[in-house]
């Protein structure tokens, strides 16, 4: 967007949406002091990038040798580098200059699972850590620009371990802990990591899940591949001599300081894998500059972060929200964030809210399906003081005006800040999103673009900008931003096609959006096949591989639904090799494929249906036709349409009575 349009958009600002005063406990004013001062600095991070986002840079980051030119390439090209020369490390900007400047401060407050024995890094305490794990990972082999995996639960050693990584210029993958050893294998194959750190358990929701014997299973036959393992548990482990070693061990030889690598801006800093199309996960890697500005400036500003906050993200180390909003933007900024172990319903429904109160948290960022779950069972966060909240963020998925509503009312108690913030894996931080006291909000609404982010709304035949407000088309990005991702590793070229090439020298984000009459964006959805269950993305091929490896299936088909409490849903259709596998009302081989997509993929992947049925609906060149599928499964069979140019119509009704007969 340029400045014009946004000037047009500031005349109605001021008069639309949801307006807080400053909370009574506002440690000062927040950091952007009006509607204008936002519509300025948006227009001179579009118009003049170099200054504004060299500026910022140089505020938030602490570079060892500074940049010689603030940006370089384009989109179209997709040759996007920030901050060229620049030297620096981002375990010094998270941890070495608090420790430095408050080393008594908590970096890292850790709760547990059922909230017994909690920990507490302060950042002295944390620079400590990480330099012993440092001094251990190079023994152990590491260096410059190795791959690192790291498959941990939510508990102080992930952060101390990614840290690690970045200190000593190794690049860190960590793996979800709730994927199976088959995506486990994946990632650390097509990473070519040196390493994987784990822990032997995983306490969740008063279960107790054996990481080691996942990440034994997973490299069965990967060799060359070293395990450090970090004991949280009292159980024994099977041990595998001159490739297990003990993160305790390994970590007492070493002393309490590890100088650090100086890195260059555009260096690898992480790999977090995402859904591919073609069912293989793709390394979205993020380099190191641009990613730590875009963290660090959102996390001021988006979230209005300042000095003695104290942040509470729901989110885990093992998708981007919790890298950036657990992990990097707390960190970057000096202030202590809070790890939580646990689930939000174990062993109450209370349990995020006794978190907040007793560490007096002031912000709080959680995914809507949380919430709607929290919501359903009757929570009661009023009981509650929570006297300290000043700012409640969304993440994941569009969140519903009602739940909206309750966050701010029931949680919020009509006081704090609620900012739903749209962004992804490959944005780095966030893109579209309001900022906390500062932008009038409309529930439902990712709002506006923050800066560097030029947002437009294009036809998805014609890829010409769509002008008039509530119309939908294709959100895509007209100039790059530094927290973008860079390549996929190792494919280039599909990155290309992926995000730059759909719509040529823009950035393509795969979703569908609407802009009102005030400017506001509203998401409204994929537009590809990805499936959104409780924030983890999926893609329906990943899925639909997975169902074809079982021996029985012969084809097979995903598509998502909407859900009350994941937001969307997976349901399957399945054919089968042999007709005679078929048993009407049987659903034990339901049963059975879906706990073979759980050990194939993770949990989270399960569908929520399997219907087994004789065939599936295609058109005559053979593609499946997964818009009769999803209006069938959504009860809107009477609004197929024509169905007569399939290659077999009739084989719509028999699903019709599948469906209906077992719903």
């Amino acid at each position: 967007m340029g400045a014009s349009l946004m000037t047009e958009e500031a005349k109605g600002a001021s008069n639309i949406g949801h307006q807080k005063m400053i909370p009574q406990n506002h440690p000062s004013q927040p950091h952007i002091g009006s509607m204008d001062e936002y519509f300025r600095m948006h227009a001179e991070s579009i118009n003049n990038p170099a200054k504004f986002w060299g500026n910022v840079a140089r505020e938030l980051i602490k570079w060892s040798s500074d940049f010689d030119a603030v940006q370089y390439g384009s989109l179209d090209k997709g040759n996007i580098s920030w901050f060229l020369g620049g030297k620096l490390n981002a375990c010094v900007n998270c941890v070495d200059r608090h420790a430095l400047k408050s080393p008594d401060k908590y970096a890292i407050i850790h709760e547990t699972d059922d909230g017994d024995d909690p920990r507490s890094l302060t950042y002295i305490e944390l620079l400590k850590q990480v330099s012993k794990m440092s001094w251990a990972l190079k023994d152990l082999g590491v260096r410059k620009g190795d791959v690192v995996s790291i498959y941990m639960p939510m508990i102080p050693e992930a952060l101390v371990a990614i840290l690690a990584c970045a200190r000593i210029g190794a690049v860190h993958s960590v793996i979800f802990a709730g994927f199976s050893s088959g995506s486990i294998k994946d990632r650390v194959v097509d990473s070519k990591s040196k390493i994987i750190i784990t822990s032997d358990v995983s306490c969740r929701g008063g279960k107790t899940i054996c990481l080691k014997k996942i990440v034994d299973e997973a490299l069965a036959d990967v060799h060359d591949l070293k395990t450090l393992v970090f004991k949280a548990g009292k159980i024994d482990v099977s041990w595998t001599e001159g490739r297990d070693y003990w993160w305790h061990e390994e970590v007492e030889k070493w002393p309490a300081y590890c100088p650090a690598e100086p890195m260059d801006s555009e260096d690898p800093l992480f790999l977090l894998y995402t859904s591919g199309s073609t069912g293989k996960p793709k390394g979205i890697l993020h380099t190191i500059g641009g990613y730590l500005v875009g963290a660090a400036s959102t996390g001021k500003y988006v979230f209005d972060i300042h000095d003695n906050d104290r942040y509470f993200c729901g989110g885990d180390v093992g998708w981007i929200t919790g890298h950036t909003y657990v992990v990097y933007a707390p960190l970057l900024l000096g202030i202590s964030t809070v790890v939580f172990e646990g689930t939000p319903t174990f062993p109450t429904h209370s349990r995020y809210w006794e978190i907040i109160d007793k560490h007096r948290v002031t912000h709080f960022y959680v995914a809507p399906t949380a919430l709607r779950l929290l919501k359903r069972a009757g929570s009661s966060p009023s009981s509650f003081k929570m006297e300290h909240l000043r700012v409640l963020g969304s993440v994941g998925e569009p969140i519903a005006p009602n739940i909206w509503k309750w966050y701010d009312e029931e949680v919020g108690k009509s006081r704090c800040h609620v900012v739903d913030t749209y962004w992804q894996t490959e944005t780095g931080s966030h893109v579209i999103t309001p900022l906390a006291g500062v932008t009038p909000t409309k529930p439902g609404a990712a709002c506006l673009p923050f800066f560097g982010i030029d947002a437009a709304i294009v036809d998805p035949v014609t890829g010409q900008d769509i002008s008039e407000p509530n119309v939908d088309g294709v959100l895509v990005f007209k100039s790059p931003w530094p927290s973008m991702a860079r390549t996929i590793l190792g494919d280039h070229r599909r990155f290309q096609e992926t995000y730059l090439s759909a719509y040529k020298g823009y950035y393509f984000t795969g979703d569908s959006a609407s802009r009102d009459e005030d400017g506001y964006f509203w998401i409204r959805g994929r537009v590809d096949d990805v499936i959104n269950v409780s924030g983890h993305r999926l893609t329906t091929a990943e899925i639909e591989a997975s169902l074809i490896a079982h021996p029985v299936v012969a084809e097979s088909a995903v598509v998502g639904v909407a859900d009350e409490i994941t937001g969307q849903a997976v349901v399957a259709f399945v054919s089968l090799k042999k007709q005679a596998d078929m048993v009407p009302g049987d659903t034990s081989l339901s049963n059975e494929l879906k706990l073979h997509i759980r050990k194939s993929i993770g949990p989270f992947a399960a569908p929520k249906s399997i219907y087994v049925v004789a065939d599936l609906p295609k058109t005559r060149s053979g593609k499946i036709i997964r818009r009769i599928l999803r209006k069938v499964t959504m009860g809107e069979a009477d609004q197929l349409g024509d169905v007569s140019t399939l290659s077999d119509p009739s084989v719509v009704d028999e699903i019709i009575k599948v469906v209906e007969h077992k719903q």
